[in-house]
């Protein structure tokens, strides 16, 4: 009997270890990608994930996708981009917060001319005055004519990207 008992609980436990063997399959990334589908893997050139467990936890659907599917438009998600549980700001607020920031972008966009201005000027198309051992050294002179012209570039981009910043912004009233 003893003998019995002992075999059937190493039976068991053999099954057990089979049963845990059997759980843990091989498991392959495709990208950003998990499966445990040999044939797909293949067709896909999968890689073969070895050590370590793979959990995956299934997403949720967002508050706004279930909210926009809705008839009513007071539930919809704001089309701003504003984080949801964000505070609403006050029409009033707002309208004072775009002035402001109207304003220090305007003043960004004059600084931005004017800076330009100087720089086209200092250029002069592109035959700026040599300065000191530039008039020995022609290799430095043309150094810093390729900076000024970078230098001019950059800051035509910084215009444009402030002008669209500008654009932005609802109108002033």
């Amino acid at each position: 009997m003893k003998t019995s008992s002992a075999l059937l609980l190493a039976a068991a436990a053999a099954a057990g270890i089979h049963m845990q063997v059997q759980a843990q399959e091989r498991v392959w990334r495709c990208g950003n990608e998990y499966t445990n589908n040999a044939t797909l893997a293949q067709q896909r050139g999968c890689k073969v994930m070895e050590g370590g467990n793979v959990t995956v936890v299934q997403g949720s659907r967002p508050v706004a996708a279930a909210a926009s599917g809705g008839t009513s438009p007071a539930v919809r998600a704001p089309s701003g981009g504003s984080p949801a549980g964000s505070p609403r700001v006050e029409s009033v607020d707002q309208r004072a917060r775009d002035g402001e920031a109207r304003s220090v972008l305007e003043t960004e966009l004059r600084k931005a001319e004017e800076r330009q201005a100087q720089l086209l000027k200092d250029y002069n198309n592109g035959e700026p005055e040599k300065q000191g051992s530039e008039a020995r050294n022609y290799q430095k002179y043309l150094d810093r004519v390729a900076d000024m012209k970078a230098e001019i570039t950059r800051n035509e981009s910084d215009i444009a990207g402030i002008r669209r910043e500008i654009g932005r912004l609802p109108a002033s009233r």
